[in-house]
């Protein structure tokens, strides 16, 4: 199946327009903490402050899987 992995906040928005094809929801949720975690980081010196950010992985249908909360960057200094 392929899942879509979109970043929101109450602000703003990155939307994944390619997604990934993965074999059930376990391995979707797997893919995006990966993808979080090298997100954050890249962005370390960039994006320290997470808060009211959410990545939500949605089905081909549009519909919604799964959605987390992303936390602090464990790179972050303070």
């Amino acid at each position: 199946m392929r899942c879509y992995f979109h970043l929101v906040s109450d602000h703003d928005q990155i939307l994944d327009d390619e997604g990934v094809e993965v074999s059930d929801l376990e391995s979707a949720r797997a893919q995006a903490l990966m993808a979080v975690s090298e997100l954050q980081h890249e962005l370390g010196g960039i994006v320290d402050d997470w808060s009211g950010w959410h990545l939500r992985i949605l089905s081909s249908e549009g519909r919604l899987l799964y959605s987390f909360p992303i936390l602090k960057s464990p790179h972050s200094s303070t």
